[in-house]
């Protein structure tokens, strides 16, 4: 398992979207996604992302796309999305390879997308959304200092590109974490 000592971070390209689309699916869906704590898979079936949406987000000029490696290997441990917004900015698309969470390759990544957004876009807040049935995923961005804010989105249901859920109520809730 990498520390985060073993980390190297870069911005992702578009010759890295096949092992991004692999990296995100596996942390999210499936049965491989099991093996982590971070998986939906009993929320949600169907895809996390495609390769033409991480494309789309690839090529908006206000956001970057994150990578963990470990140093000297090409294998991706991590990833996340930064979108630049008035005040602050938007993090998401957090995923982290099922056999290195629990080690602190995630409190790595989110203190690089924190240390990011505040250094290079001067972003005083930093905001994310997460569906609210994940109630330890929930208590893990509160002890990394996020506030709930009550605020609700409704699950976008009949758009196979977020996922087929598995659950008619599924909602998301912003958080919020100044930078």
């Amino acid at each position: 398992m990498a520390t985060a000592a073993d980390l190297l971070f870069r911005a992702a390209t578009e010759r890295d979207i096949p092992a991004l689309v692999e990296l995100v699916e596996s942390a999210y869906r499936g049965d491989a996604s099991r093996v982590g704590w971070t998986t939906e898979a009993d929320l949600l079936d169907g895809q996390r992302t495609d390769a033409q949406s991480l494309a789309e987000s690839l090529a908006r000029p206000d956001t970057r796309m994150l990578l963990a490696s470990r140093a000297g290997s090409d294998e991706l441990l991590a990833c996340c999305t930064v979108e630049r917004r008035e005040g602050g900015a938007y993090f998401g698309m957090f995923s982290v390879r099922p056999t290195q969470q629990g080690g602190g390759v995630g409190r790595a990544v989110l203190a690089e997308a924190e240390r990011f957004a505040r250094e290079e876009w001067g972003a005083g807040e930093l905001e994310m959304t997460v569906i609210v049935q994940r109630a330890d995923l929930i208590a893990w961005y509160e002890r990394r200092g996020f506030t709930r804010t009550g605020e609700l989105s409704p699950f976008p249901y009949g758009d196979e590109r977020f996922g087929v859920p598995k659950r008619p109520d599924l909602a998301f809730e912003k958080l919020v974490k100044a930078l």
